[in-house]
């Protein structure tokens, strides 16, 4: 009698997912962390073949599996080159999903899940948590660990907290001139804690831009980093949260200025696919979720008119870029603002490490990824690194205080309301 198959509960992989990877390999040279390793375990054809081999009951998720699991960064760059159309997050994230519900994840795995949804998911405990790293910064205390030798890689990927928390919600910005959209924001967790600032541009772009802006009040958490660590029902409730504040309102559409969010809400068709109550609704939810650069792009955009007179360079966030497959309204984007000189950036596309909570959990392979990130960076000579995801601005502001580079990180948004404003446009 053969093993039992070790994933047998609801969110376990299909098999037509499974069989669609034929081993060619094409995605090697892609995965950053076969590129550090060489090691054939930690490729995305190598982790397939670990979760086929336990669907099928050949191997059980031990340490050494699961760490191979584990290891990967999501960042999906394999599934944007992958000639057979591999579904390679939807399958990692519902096999780590099968590993976490059938009892025998790691206990670092089941810790994981528990601060995701005690801690990231509910706003009040989270504006805690932001409240002591900006009190860690501001002391000085960041600044003395980072040049501490001893400390300086154990606390290099700490998140910077500055600036004040965006709270609003409601109408947030009218339109100048005439109404052209009505838009609904998500403000999400991370983004209004850590960049606040980032959500105020996006208004008042989006408000020079003909729309009014609406933040619903009863949204939530977009349930990504809860679905990409396996906790697949926290990122269901979750999504149904969203789906009822967005579909409330009449919106032209639900813009996302978090690449990891935006990915995981244009999925929420996928992920309540076989909820009756929400299925429906979460595609049409999902049809309407607009990264803010896709949207922007599409428009008639109002010509920015001051020049800046800076060195850009973009790094794609992974899903944006490889996710939702959005490389070039970016590009677009800084392009059209006069005096930026852009830059291309070597390997733009390749993950800079940051991958959600990734740098708590695999430090030392993340800060060896953002290592290669910022020797790239350095070549460019650019004064700007302009990036879509707070996740990614984070862990490029660490890269450049850890090698002593001078410059700023910014999304792409401030850039363009940078332009704006220099005009004495204000919302």
């Amino acid at each position: 009698m053969g093993k039992q198959p070790a994933f047998t509960g609801p969110f376990a992989p299909s098999e037509a997912d499974l069989a669609q990877c034929v081993r060619c390999g094409l995605c090697l040279q892609h995965c950053p962390t076969y590129l550090q390793t060489g090691l054939e375990a930690e490729s995305p054809r190598g982790r397939l073949y670990l979760i086929k081999a336990m669907s099928e009951g050949l191997i059980e998720p031990t340490v050494n599996v699961t760490g191979h699991m584990d290891m990967c960064l999501q960042c999906r760059n394999c599934e944007a080159v992958c000639p057979s159309g591999v579904p390679y997050g939807r399958i990692m994230e519902r096999g780590r999903a099968e590993v976490l519900a059938s009892g025998r994840a790691p206990f670092s795995w089941r810790l994981r899940a528990l601060f995701l949804r005690e801690v990231i998911a509910r706003p009040g405990r989270l504006a805690i948590l932001a409240s002591a790293l900006r009190f860690y910064r501001a002391s000085g205390l960041r600044a003395l660990a980072e040049r501490t030798p001893v400390l300086r890689d154990r606390v290099a990927l700490a998140p910077t907290i500055t600036g004040k928390a965006f709270k609003r919600r409601g109408v947030l910005g009218q339109p100048q001139g005439a109404m052209k959209y009505r838009v609904g924001l998500l403000t999400g967790c991370i983004m209004p804690l850590a960049y606040g600032r980032v959500h105020a541009a996006t208004v008042r772009v989006l408000a020079r831009n003909g729309c009014e802006v609406v933040a619903p009040a009863t949204q939530v958490c977009c349930g990504a980093l809860h679905g990409h660590n396996g906790d697949l029902p926290t990122a269901m409730e979750l999504a149904r949260r969203n789906i009822d504040a967005f579909l409330a309102e009449e919106f032209d559409a639900v813009i996302v200025n978090s690449a990891g969010c935006g990915s995981a809400m244009k999925e929420y068709g996928d992920l309540l696919v076989e909820d009756s109550a929400y299925a429906e609704r979460a595609q049409r939810m999902a049809s309407r979720v607009k990264d803010v650069t896709e949207f922007l792009a599409s428009l008639p955009l109002q010509p920015p008119e001051a020049p800046l007179g800076v060195s850009v360079t973009y790094q794609d966030s992974c899903h944006l870029a490889h996710a939702q497959r959005i490389t070039d309204a970016p590009r677009d984007i800084i392009r059209a603002i006069p005096g930026v000189r852009f830059v291309e950036l070597p390997h733009a596309d390749r993950c800079c490490g940051s991958a959600g909570v990734y740098g708590l959990t695999q430090r030392e392979m993340s800060i060896r990824v953002l290592d290669e990130k910022m020797r790239d960076i350095r070549e460019t000579g650019a004064e700007v690194i302009a990036t879509a995801n707070p996740g990614c601005m984070t862990q490029l502001e660490a890269g450049l205080r850890r090698h002593r580079m001078n410059g700023r990180v910014v999304h792409i948004v401030e850039l363009l309301d940078e332009s704006y404003r220099r005009r004495g446009i204000r919302v």
